[in-house]
């Protein structure tokens, strides 16, 4: 027999959680004999209500999501202009990212343990309140005449080390605010993905009329207040989440490092998601490659120069969140499978190729509108999924860590993408990152295990068939990490 933890893990290999509340039958209605529907099916319109609707929680996450992340956007264009103009040093404006990323990728892969055991709304509030004061404190520094550079750096890294918690911390209140707000769970990831990709176009914007008007210290300023807003509608909104009533129970491991390593072996051996994490972490590599590197350089060698760079980030950006909206309301009534395919190759392949053969710059904008309608529709999906992978109790731990792969190759996009430059040219590294990139998508979604992404009834997801088998490969195998889960557990 295997132990809760191995069998949460087991259900994990297979795609296997069980649904929210609100797909389940009534309490006291008889044992359903008839074969379950189809696993694509959304939930029907007529299941019984088990609750009353709460928005609260929904609209509380998504505001203090965009109120941090355009704190982050701004910051990421204020901070180097205010490093450029003010010590005319291109050297120092170029480590003011270094300091910021770092301390933000380490401290969220070693924070979930911690926000588990404290929960997500008092690590989201303490950062948020601490990248508040730090964020304040540099212009206040610096209008006295104290701020050096080192001070500086080190204020960077604590906001770096505050918001890497802090943001993964807001990520894990998306199932319970959905389930809240009885909708499906990819309306909420689809709401979330909008949200980014919203704060990702209009942060740097604002960011950019604010320096240009009054200056950088002033953006600084809207940075910090930005910070303290997010840290105020968590701490008035939202709740720690809790397990849902039927998810398979898990053994709690006992000290830090020992839940820490529970989360790192319930993320290397759940097969779908280590998949999912692994793609997404090449994926993220290559991206950082295009848009440091070969985006600029093609803009320049093509004669389309900077407004090109522009062009390019805007069409896109705005097309996908057109279509993170439209998903938000539409993914659960899709095949998952079949719309990651869709989604990321066209996000992702066809800008390369256009760019790669030469085509004019009206062809390409079209070619990146596109791809930005199929990315929208990504997110959605891949996030619904990754929710449902991982038990509640061990959401902050496993969560966490993943999102700290997916970054750890970003860091070296730049030289990624500077190497096969100098190497293949500018168009042979279009056509290598495009190639790379085909690979990263397709080959993982090839393998058995991501049959697991469709969408799970509750036969699927019974003790019975986490424990013996759903007639899912997982099912068959020795439950994959079970010695490790002990050892942990």
């Amino acid at each position: 027999m295997t132990s809760r933890h191995a069998a949460a893990q087991q259900a994990a290999d297979s795609g296997t959680r069980t649904p929210s509340p609100d797909a389940l039958p009534a309490p006291d209605a008889p044992p359903a004999l008839e074969a379950p529907p189809a696993l694509d099916a959304p939930p029907s319109p007529d299941a019984p209500d088990d609750g009353p609707r709460v928005l609260r929680g929904l609209v509380g996450m998504l505001s203090a999501n965009a109120a941090s992340l355009s704190a982050n956007r701004v910051l990421s264009i204020a901070l180097p202009w205010f490093v450029l103009t003010t010590t005319g040093s291109v050297g120092k404006t170029g480590l003011v990212a270094f300091f910021q990323i770092v301390p933000y990728v380490v401290a969220q892969a070693l924070a979930g343990p911690i926000i588990d055991r404290v929960g997500p709304k008092r690590i989201s509030v303490a950062g948020d309140l601490a990248s508040t004061v730090a964020t304040a404190t540099a212009p206040l520094l610096y209008l006295t005449g104290h701020l050096s550079f080192g001070l500086l750096l080190g204020l960077l890294a604590v906001v770096g080390a505050a918001d890497g918690p802090a943001n993964g911390a807001k990520g894990l209140f998306v199932p319970a605010a959905t389930r809240a707000a009885r909708v499906p769970l990819e309306r909420g990831t689809g709401l979330s993905a909008a949200v980014e990709r919203t704060a990702t176009t209009i942060g740097p914007a604002i960011a950019g009329v604010v320096v240009a008007s009054f200056g950088s210290l002033y953006a600084l300023w809207i940075t910090a207040c930005l910070f303290g807003v997010s840290a105020l509608v968590v701490s008035t909104t939202l709740s720690d989440p809790v397990p849902e009533p039927h998810e398979m129970p898990v053994e709690e491991a006992e000290g830090y490092f020992s839940r820490l390593r529970q989360g790192a072996v319930f993320l290397r051996d759940a097969k779908l998601l280590r998949s999912i994490v692994c793609m997404l972490a090449v994926t993220n590599l290559l991206d950082q490659a295009f848009m440091s590197v070969l985006l600029p350089v093609w803009a320049k060698e093509t004669g389309n120069g900077a407004g090109a760079i522009g062009l390019v980030v805007s069409v896109f950006a705005a097309t996908s969140i057109i279509a993170a909206l439209v998903a938000a309301g539409v993914a659960e009534r899709l095949p998952r499978r079949a719309v990651y395919l869709i989604g990321f190759t066209l996000g992702g392949v066809p800008r390369f190729v256009a760019m790669a053969t030469g085509a004019p710059l009206w062809l390409v904008l079209v070619v990146l509108a596109v791809g930005g309608l199929g990315s929208g529709f990504v997110n959605p999906i891949v996030g619904a999924v990754t929710y449902e992978l991982i038990p509640t109790p061990l959401l902050g731990r496993v969560k966490t860590l993943a999102q700290a792969v997916t970054w750890a190759g970003i860091p070296f996009g730049g030289l990624l993408g500077a190497g096969l430059v100098t190497v293949a040219g500018t168009s042979g590294a279009l056509w290598i990152v495009g190639g790379l990139y085909l690979v990263a998508i397709g080959v993982p979604a090839l393998n058995r295990e991501w049959a697991g992404m469709r969408k799970r009834t509750v036969s699927d997801a019974s003790p019975v068939d986490t424990e013996h088998g759903n007639g899912s490969s997982a099912g068959t195998d020795a439950v994959p990490g079970e010695a490790a889960a002990k050892e942990v557990a």
